[in-house]
């Protein structure tokens, strides 16, 4: 078991998502970073489906009751176990009666922590992912405050190798695997970064001053901005001539363009459907990208093709494959 000493800014239970439910208004919800939150899960001997904790910016404190084996990946939140500093993208092994806190946002924005086994919590239409507008899935259908107590599954043969074989060392009071993921195997997380896109359903329809600002001048991140979409700051983008649209699909890394101009990313917490202009579609290999950005911070944005953004996807997942073959091998 685990207890909410600290909640932190926005903390919450997340998996891949709630897919198969959009045509009914329910939405997908899910991780910001499904990479990070994949190999968070794959380094502890889960499904890299498993619902990990989402923190935000400002992490909480949380205490084990348990012996746990945990890992930690995307932003670095400066973790700390029992006072000691913890590393991310590796497996750790804490004692029972061990408390994690998180301090100083050093760069990123979202971290993931996944436990052995994984957490107890209900699955709701076929996901444990919190949609905090309707107040459902994850802990209760809201992000976790303090005083919550979450028991935890039973880990797998896996995972009981993995947390065997880490090393001790005497100067902590955890153990901690002295490798970690491969730097080319991990998104290329920076501030301000150039994010690739494709073309959107109405690129056409943009000015060629608007298309231009697009592709060449950054977009801030305003404080409006949230799991649902980040607005963004910048250049007016402008169509050639009005249009009436009727709503359509949208996606996660939909950039779409109300009347006034400022682009906005549909992210997890996206609407089922948008009826603005849809400039361009962020390849999914960089949606990591955008989501460890942070209000005030900025994007710039370059164009590729579709076949490009496929082939990208299919080499992200050939080296997610690598790391889970990786850890079964090691631990094997």
């Amino acid at each position: 078991m685990i207890k909410i000493l600290k909640p932190g800014l926005l903390t919450s239970f997340q998996d891949l998502g709630r897919y198969g439910y959009q045509k009914y208004g329910v939405i997908a919800s899910g991780a910001m970073d499904q990479v990070a939150h994949r190999i968070s899960n794959i380094l502890v001997g889960n499904d890299d489906g498993e619902a990990t904790i989402e923190i935000t910016l400002s992490g909480p404190a949380i205490e084990f009751a348990s012996d746990a084996l945990i890992s930690i990946c995307g932003a670095d939140l400066s973790p700390e176990i029992n006072g000691d500093p913890a590393k991310l993208w590796r497996p750790i092994f804490l004692e029972s009666g061990s408390v994690l806190k998180f301090g100083k946002c050093k760069n990123g924005c979202r971290a993931y922590l996944a436990i052995a086994g994984g957490y107890s919590i209900p699955r709701e239409m076929g996901s444990s992912s919190t949609y905090l507008r309707a107040g459902i899935g994850g802990w209760n259908g809201r992000a976790l405050k303090m005083g919550d107590e979450i028991s935890l599954r039973t880990p797998g043969t896996l995972s009981s190798r993995i947390a065997k074989q880490l090393p001790k060392k005497s100067n902590t009071s955890f153990r901690e695997a002295e490798w970690t993921v491969a730097g080319n195997a991990l998104p290329m997380y920076e501030t301000n970064p150039v994010v690739r896109i494709t073309k959107g359903a109405q690129y056409g329809l943009f000015d060629s001053y608007s298309i231009d600002d697009f592709l060449h001048a950054p977009f801030k991140i305003t404080s409006q901005s949230d799991r649902m979409g980040y607005r963004l700051e910048g250049s007016k983008l402008m169509l050639k001539s009005p249009v009436e649209m009727i709503s359509e699909a949208v996606r996660f890394g939909t950039i779409q363009v109300p009347s006034e101009g400022h682009p906005i990313i549909l992210l997890a917490d996206r609407q089922t459907t948008g009826g603005y202009p849809k400039i361009a579609e962020i390849a999914t290999v960089d949606i990591p990208l955008v989501a460890q950005s942070k209000p005030g911070e900025s994007l710039k944005f370059q164009l590729m093709s579709l076949e490009e953004s496929q082939q990208l996807l299919i080499d992200r997942e050939e080296n997610i494959k690598r790391i889970k073959q990786g850890v079964l091998l090691k631990y094997t």
